[in-house]
C-alpha cells in the first residue's frame, strides 16, 4: 500500500552505554564526549552523550521498517540536531508523509525526534525511494538459483 499524505509512524529506543560501545566498534567513533565522563562534564553538554549516528540510525529503521516501509531507502536528508541525546534517554522518532510523487515511489517525510521529556533533539525532512520486487527479476533469480538458467 502506498503511503498517504498525513500518514505517520513512530519508533522508540532507550539508548545505553552498550549501544554507544557497539556503535564505536562499528564506526571508530571513540570521541571522549561519548566515553570520558570527566571530559564530557566540562563541556556545554554536562555529561556523556550518544553518537549522532545512533539518533539518525533510529530514523533509518523507521523508514525501512515502518514508513514508507520495506524496500525504502533515503534519497536525501536535511535535518539538524537541536539538543544532545544522553546515555539513558529514550528517544522517539516520528515521520509524517508530506507528499507522495504522482508517478514514482518517492515520498517526502517530515522528521522529528524527541526525548522522553518531549524536548526535540532532531528535526527536518527526508526524501525516500521505495524499491518493490520486480516479478521478472524475481523469476530470473529463482530460475538461476535452481540451476536452470
Amino acid at each position: 500500500m502506498a503511503p498517504q499524505v498525513g500518514q505517520k509512524a513512530r519508533r522508540s529506543l532507550t539508548l545505553t552505554q552498550e549501544h554507544v560501545q557497539t556503535f564505536a566498534k562499528l564506526t571508530g567513533d571513540y570521541n571522549p564526549l561519548h566515553f570520558d565522563a570527566d571530559f564530557a562534564s566540562c563541556t556545554k553538554f554536562g555529561g556523556l552523550v550518544v553518537q549522532g549516528g545512533l539518533t539518525t540510525g533510529l530514523l533509518h529503521a523507521l523508514v525501512a521498517m515502518d514508513l514508507p516501509g520495506a524496500g525504502s531507502v533515503f534519497l536525501s536528508q536535511q535535518w539538524k540536531f537541536t539538543a544532545p541525546v544522553y546515555i539513558g534517554d529514550t528517544i522517539t522518532a516520528e515521520a509524517e508523509v508530506l507528499s507522495v510523487h504522482a508517478t514514482k515511489p518517492v515520498t517526502q517525510l517530515g522528521i522529528v525526534v524527541k526525548r522522553q521529556t518531549g524536548e526535540t533533539v532532531l528535526e527536518g525532512e527526508a526524501w525516500c525511494y521505495t524499491l518493490r520486487p520486480d516479478a521478472t527479476a524475481s523469476a530470473a533469480g529463482a530460475t538461476a538459483a535452481s540451476g536452470r538458467a
